[in-house]
């Protein structure tokens, strides 16, 4: 967990306890020093034995630790570069024909990250893949993850963009640091060998730094030769992907499409309404 996500000093339980109180009650010497240092308030802490008992240095902290976690959070979030989602409530779990509810439901307690276990979201289209993935990044970032999501399409071209191996390196590393990194949508397009290698280098880096990928995919891996028509790496990447995974299925009609259908259904009954209304009154 995040060093920054640690609990707050907690507050007086009663609204008569003075502040001087709290202060020699509930923050030792030690912890002071502790909390200022890694706060970096070195001008505090080198007077931390006289500030001990002053009664604002409790509420100090907790104001100054405070604010750090939320620009924190905000930079975490502004990193993931998740965009607008629907959050799992409004999941409709009856929908899918198949979904495996207490692998998804396992998939929250984020114990896939401490097992560096990639996660294989395979589905197809409008079934809420993209949907699942957003929210298992966004709960990672609120416990002090680092995360990023992109269209694996968007990866791709931005790595094979990069003119040197240099910049290329440099740009990897992008996609690399994350504690998670979501790809979304790979195989929606085909793309040649090239790009093939470049998704496998990202695989192969996260594998070996233990650092997990969430993968969203409407092709099963047999038809990924597909997805990257006479690449030899297609079998070393799948390997590498499923080596430490879970797969998560969703089947099924889109949800999408389902909405859409009584959308428009709505708009014809609407439009019916009207129609007979206007003659009535003629």
């Amino acid at each position: 967990m995040n060093a920054q996500m640690r609990p707050l000093t907690p507050s007086p339980s009663s609204p008569t306890t003075t502040a001087a109180t709290v202060a020699v009650t509930t923050l030792s010497l030690e912890e002071l020093k502790q909390r200022l240092r890694h706060l970096g308030l070195y001008g505090l802490f080198a007077h931390a034995e006289d500030l001990i008992n002053e009664p604002w240095i409790a509420r100090l902290l907790e104001i100054e630790e405070s604010e750090r976690l939320r620009r924190s959070l905000k930079r975490r979030l502004d990193y993931a570069r998740l965009g607008a989602f629907k959050p799992m409530a409004d999941f409709d779990y009856s929908w899918p024909k198949e979904l495996d509810r207490s692998l998804l439901d396992e998939l929250f307690t984020l114990g896939f990250l401490e097992q560096a276990a990639n996660i294989v979201i395979v589905g197809p289209n409008g079934l809420g893949k993209s949907m699942v993935a957003k929210n298992l990044l966004h709960q990672a970032v609120l416990r002090g993850y680092t995360a990023r999501f992109i269209a694996a399409s968007d990866m791709l071209h931005d790595l094979a963009a990069q003119d040197s191996s240099t910049q290329l390196a440099r740009r990897l590393r992008r996609y690399t640091t994350p504690a998670i990194l979501c790809c979304d949508e790979v195989g929606y397009l085909a793309y040649d060998t090239r790009y093939a290698d470049l998704l496998f280098e990202v695989v192969t880096r996260r594998y070996q730094l233990r650092r997990p990928v969430i993968l969203t995919t409407n092709r099963i891996f047999s038809e990924w030769n597909q997805v990257f028509p006479n690449a030899t790496s297609v079998v070393a990447l799948i390997d590498r992907l499923v080596h430490r995974s879970e797969i998560l299925s969703i089947d099924g009609e889109s949800y999408r499409l389902k909405e859409a259908k009584e959308r428009a259904a709505k708009r014809a009954a609407a439009r019916s309404a009207g129609k007979k209304s206007r003659t009535a009154s003629r």
